[in-house]
């Protein structure tokens, strides 16, 4: 099916045997005069449809809980539809009725009495055996504002959520069978399994997860686990009459679940050659089919690797209809806005939720077992906050956006992306002013003491730091051809403030080694640019620092602490949407992120994806797990004007 040279000889083919067709002479009786009557004209059949999607990765599995990779979930997004699609920060559901809601009872929180040693929720958000001493949010409280801390006799009563999910009647796996509300218990019952290799978080937090007849499942948490995103409490389906003679470990390796699953979306699996392409049909038993959905007869996906220029290519030779975001895109950006300019393709994108940022070694690991100024180690820089939010003054950010980023992303201020609900838009990041970046410097006691502005500042009267040491940083990051572009520019800017700046490039491998001897987790860096989704406010938390106290566990890799902070982050997170301080605290604890400055956040990462010129029915959405998350309504050609 991928081919080229093969459709090509194909299409040659049908058209010779045309052409020779035309060129014979008409057969009649002899002597017989040929009738003068009009023939009937046969209405050729069309050739079936096919969309041909090149990713940048092949995936290693198929299998959902083997392995999650965006190739993969590019994969599965046309086996699986949903049970759930997310546009823009917003559940919405695809193989249920609707979403639970309190409002309409199919979620319910009620008291429960508990007792010593029952499993409960704390205030702090953790998973505890209750007993003396431990803080929790009694019925009725749903914010740390009205904590209790439990003596251990009096009676107590914590609430309890509920959530029931009715799955849409009618529904049916692709080989026919229904689907029902056991195969999502069946999937819990998987990822409970020690033998999965996924996070059991929820799990842990379930007290019951039961099917009440055919199209009817109801969760039940353990007292004071109280989310509000319903849809991770419902696990997604999976074939229990076809995998239920596998243990959760064989499914790893199966064939049936690795490679060709089973699903009840808009297309099945027929064939995968490795190093090549999967190759799937229209699904007959599709729950959408009556729509029209999907628009294609077959779907290939085609392995061409990440370089983005290989797919790019193929693009523009109509060897690929679509080139999805596995495809390392963001390096060809300023040719594909060339070619979306002069109608060769479309270009599809979207900011987030994952940023780029430079993260400060505030407190390095060395640190933790006792540090001296004039010892070996670095001279503690970063502590005094003026200094860090001189350094955010003299990184010119808006110039990466505009010059390596062609305008198309944007600099993050709080946590969240312009799309998200809890986005703030009055929230503005320090902007470039290398002249207030140096009188905050020199506020710190960073001071030009030889009036040579090539020349960095050095320390004169600064706590902790010997009079004379030089303002000179390592910059630590990867060997990406746009990082270290970036490291050059922000060298420059910095240079401009008295800064002396070090480049250094690692690759990943060394980067991200495990702690304590990696750069990143063990915390051994002055500076160092990395990407991450910045989610909320935990990943700064004091809790979050990496040490040998918590085996090196935790992605708040500055060491930076504070109580405040600390406080509103564990105030927000444990406010529950319907309080109405909930959209105030959130923005409390992004604006003291903003203001405390642990780190500068540079861009908003791009999701990116391109088709060709006459596609249509794709949107990015940087929610979704993939930019097919729609792929049922793909289509091209006349159907698009």
């Amino acid at each position: 099916m991928c081919n080229k040279t093969l459709l090509r000889n194909s299409l040659i083919g049908i058209l010779l045997g045309m052409m020779l067709a035309a060129c014979q002479p008409s057969q009649t009786t002899q002597g017989s005069p040929t009738p003068d009557v009009p023939l009937p004209s046969a209405t050729p059949t069309p050739p079936p449809r096919s969309l041909v999607i090149c990713l940048g990765q092949e995936p290693t599995t198929l299998y959902p809980y083997g392995g999650a990779s965006r190739a993969m979930w590019s994969v599965l997004e046309a086996v699986y539809d949903g049970p759930f699609d997310t546009r823009r920060f917003t559940t919405q559901p695809v193989i249920l009725e609707k979403m639970p809601s309190l409002a309409d009872g199919d979620a319910r929180i009620q008291p429960v009495e508990v007792a010593a040693g029952d499993e409960v929720i704390d205030a702090n958000g953790e998973l505890v055996a209750l007993a003396a001493g431990v803080t929790v949010l009694p019925a009725g409280c749903n914010s740390p504002d009205c904590a209790l801390t439990w003596d251990g006799s009096s009676a107590l009563q914590i609430d309890q959520l509920s959530v029931t999910f009715n799955l849409l009647p009618g529904i049916t796996w692709s080989d026919g069978t229904p689907l029902t509300a056991a195969d999502s218990v069946y999937s819990f019952e998987l990822t409970s399994d020690s033998a999965t290799p996924v996070s059991r978080y929820n799990v842990h937090r379930t007290a019951s997860y039961l099917a009440e007849g055919e199209t009817t499942v109801t969760w039940s948490g353990k007292p004071g686990f109280l989310p509000d995103n319903y849809d991770t409490l419902f696990w997604l389906p999976l074939p229990r009459h076809q995998w239920q003679n596998l243990s959760a470990e064989e499914l790893l390796q199966a064939e049936e679940s690795t490679r060709r699953p089973l699903g009840w979306g808009a297309y099945v699996i027929q064939n995968w050659v490795s190093g090549d392409h999967i190759e799937l049909r229209k699904n007959p038993n599709y729950f959408r089919a009556a729509e029209g959905l999907p628009k294609f007869e077959t779907l290939v996906f085609r392995f061409l690797g990440e370089p983005a220029d290989n797919n790019l290519t193929a693009l523009l030779i109509n060897e690929c209809d679509v080139v999805d975001q596995t495809s390392v895109l963001e390096k060809q950006l300023e040719p594909i806005l060339e070619l979306e300019r002069d109608g060769k393709l479309k270009a599809y994108f979207g900011q987030g939720p994952e940023w780029e940022q430079v993260d400060f070694g505030i407190r390095l690991s060395a640190y933790d077992v006792g540090y001296s100024p004039f010892g070996a180690y670095r001279p503690d820089i970063f502590s005094d906050l003026r200094v860090r939010q001189a350094f955010a003054y003299c990184m010119d950010r808006q110039w990466i956006i505009d010059r390596l980023l062609y305008g198309q992303s944007s600099i993050p201020t709080g946590f969240y992306p312009p799309t998200h609900p809890l986005y703030l838009d009055d929230l503005a990041a320090l902007p470039y002013d290398p002249a207030a970046g140096i009188r905050l410097l020199e506020e710190a006691g960073w001071l030009d003491v030889d009036g040579n502005p090539q020349t960095p500042r050095q320390a004169q009267g600064v706590a902790g730091v010997i009079n004379g040491e030089a303002l000179t940083v390592r910059y630590t990051t990867t060997q990406a051809p746009l990082r270290v572009a970036i490291s050059e520019h922000l060298a420059q800017a910095m240079a401009a403030c008295g800064i002396q700046v070090e480049a250094a490039y690692y690759n990943p491998a060394e980067l991200f080694a495990p702690a304590p001897d990696g750069i990143l987790f063990g915390r051994n860096f002055d500076l160092v640019q990395w990407g991450r989704q910045a989610a909320d406010c935990t990943l700064y938390t004091s809790e979050q620092i990496p040490s040998r106290a918590n085996n090196w566990l935790g992605f708040n890799v500055s060491g930076y602490s504070d109580a405040e902070f600390d406080a509103a982050c564990r105030q927000a997170v444990r406010t529950r949407s319907d309080h109405p301080a909930y959209r105030q605290r959130h923005q409390d604890v992004q604006r003291l992120f903003v203001n405390q400055a642990p780190s500068v956040p540079l861009y908003f990462r791009l999701k990116m994806a391109v088709s060709r010129p006459d596609f249509c029915g794709m949107e990015m959405d940087v929610t979704a797990r993939s930019a097919l998350w729609n792929i049922e309504e793909f289509d091209y050609g006349d159907a698009c004007r």
